[in-house]
């Protein structure tokens, strides 16, 4: 080799071994952060598409809603039963659960888990499906209480300083609760009716999923279309 010639150093194995370290960082923390953007996109836009959420997480124990709504008739408010008086519906207890369950289900895997966790005085680590941060307060009564009832169907209010429109619902929530339903109809909304409007049909669920984003501006845009309050402290207090 000619002198002044540049030449390579072979890398010592501590080097080797340095530089493999730096680059597993290197991809862990990328990795981390597309994830993380990944994670915030889709909290920010409401679809969590890394989650599981498409088509609902998967619950410690199976509860098909086709089976008891559809099949048996039972309604929201026979589990939830705090949706009509505060602020939130309420998950029922396994105890609720065994007032069927402690003489129908025999020999079901599902029924005797169920029966062997209240038996062990253990709760059922239910999965939430649907959470609004913990700075809004959410109230259900209000929202039970000013879809059900008597309704006539109208594309927009027709005069919203006027006490009457209690007695009106929009075209567009008229839809979620009845299929359709079409302006100038008259219907009766039961309590139960009025979860389809932001749960979507849960009776016709085998796994619950989210069906609407949930975020301010949706929750906004229905108190403006409803002639709801839009102020702060409505949610925020």
């Amino acid at each position: 080799m000619i002198p002044g010639d540049f030449q390579i150093r072979k890398p010592t194995g501590k080097q080797l071994a340095l530089f493999g370290t730096m680059g597993v960082v290197s991809l862990a923390a990328l990795v981390g952060t597309v994830l993380g953007l990944i994670w915030m996109i889709s909290a920010w836009m409401g679809t969590p598409v890394i989650f599981g959420y498409d088509e609902g997480p998967t619950q410690p124990i199976d509860f098909p809603h086709p089976t008891h709504v559809q099949d048996l008739g039972l309604d929201c408010t026979f589990c939830h039963r705090n949706v009509t008086e505060g602020a939130a519906a309420t998950i029922p207890s396994a105890g609720l659960c065994l007032t069927c369950h402690e003489v129908v289900g025999d020999g079901l895997e599902q029924i005797e888990d169920l029966r062997k966790q209240v038996a062990d005085d253990r709760p059922i680590d239910w999965v939430r499906v649907h959470r609004v941060p913990d700075h809004v307060h959410f109230v259900h009564e209000a929202h039970i209480r000013r879809f059900s009832g008597v309704k006539t169907i109208v594309e927009e209010w027709t005069d919203i300083a006027n006490p009457s429109v209690e007695t009106e619902i929009r075209l567009d929530e008229a839809q979620r609760i009845v299929r359709g339903a079409k302006v100038g109809q008259t219907i009766e909304i039961a309590e139960a009716q009025v979860c389809s409007v932001c749960h979507g049909d849960v009776g016709s669920m085998a796994i619950v999923e989210q069906v609407r984003t949930l975020k301010m501006a949706d929750c906004v845009d229905c108190h403006r279309d409803n002639d709801a309050p839009t102020d702060c402290t409505t949610c925020h207090y």
